[in-house]
């Protein structure tokens, strides 16, 4: 575990900007302990609070698993590094992640993943169908970009973010999932129910789908309206997630 190998931020940011961290880093915890990570690939960041446009995001070369507060690296919108740190970020990590943040004043937070659900789903052309109670509540909240390989080419970023829109999911076609959220909390239970409709999608396709039953429509239109109450439910899930972290990954707050 790499837990303590960056010296501790906290009295040398401002409460905002270690607030950020510390729900950043219970992020890639979380995301750890569900399973979701792709070991040092994949990002999560936040913005930093103040009129500079600054974020953070993950030193490269770290799991998800040891993240911590102050390891997080702090750039502005061009990639470079406005903190000192022995930490680099990964320039495809930039890339969405920068657009993201420059394009979508509410998007405070945005997850990016690799899952095998979430990239199984995100490589069928139907897309997210309405199987599950999950998928039809984010039926108006998931928005698709197609795949035009490694996110390197900065000309990516106008298409991802008009693809995306006012959405706060989406799948990035043949490669992943994608959340946002003003808080971390609306981000992760976005991308949690994100993830478990991809599941329960290449669970109930696995046995092919000729048999499979759509929601019906009445059913789905109703379900639409109650996926607007996913905001309320994240300010419930929160404070739980960060007492599992406690439990069985502490130290994400140093």
């Amino acid at each position: 575990m790499a837990d303590g190998h960056a010296p501790s931020l906290k009295s040398r940011v401002s409460e905002g900007e270690w607030r950020a961290r510390v729900d950043l880093a219970a992020l890639y915890r979380l995301v750890a302990l569900h399973g979701w990570d792709d070991m040092i690939f994949t990002h999560i960041s936040a913005r930093v609070p103040g009129p500079e446009h600054h974020f953070l995001i993950n030193p490269y070369g770290w799991y998800f698993e040891e993240m911590t507060a102050s390891a997080l690296v702090k750039v502005d919108l061009e990639g470079n590094v406005v903190q000192e740190t022995t930490g680099f970020i990964n320039p495809a990590g930039f890339t969405i992640h920068s657009a993201v943040h420059a394009a979508r004043e509410d998007a405070h937070y945005v997850i990016h993943l690799h899952t095998t659900a979430g990239v199984g789903v995100a490589s069928q052309a139907h897309g997210l169908l309405p199987l599950s109670q999950n998928a039809c509540l984010l039926q108006d909240q998931v928005a698709y970009h197609g795949y035009e390989g490694l996110a390197l080419n900065h000309d990516e970023r106008e298409r991802l973010v008009a693809d995306l829109g006012d959405k706060s999911l989406m799948l990035l076609r043949n490669h992943g999932t994608l959340a946002v959220g003003q808080t971390a909390a609306a981000a992760w239970v976005g991308m949690f129910f994100l993830e478990r409709a991809c599941a329960q999608q290449v669970a109930a396709l696995s046995g092919g789908r000729e048999h499979v039953l759509i929601a019906p429509e009445a059913a789905q239109a109703e379900t639409r309206e109650q996926g607007k109450g996913i905001g309320f439910v994240s300010s419930l899930a929160w404070p739980g997630a960060l007492r599992l972290l406690d439990r069985k990954s502490p130290g994400y707050d140093a």
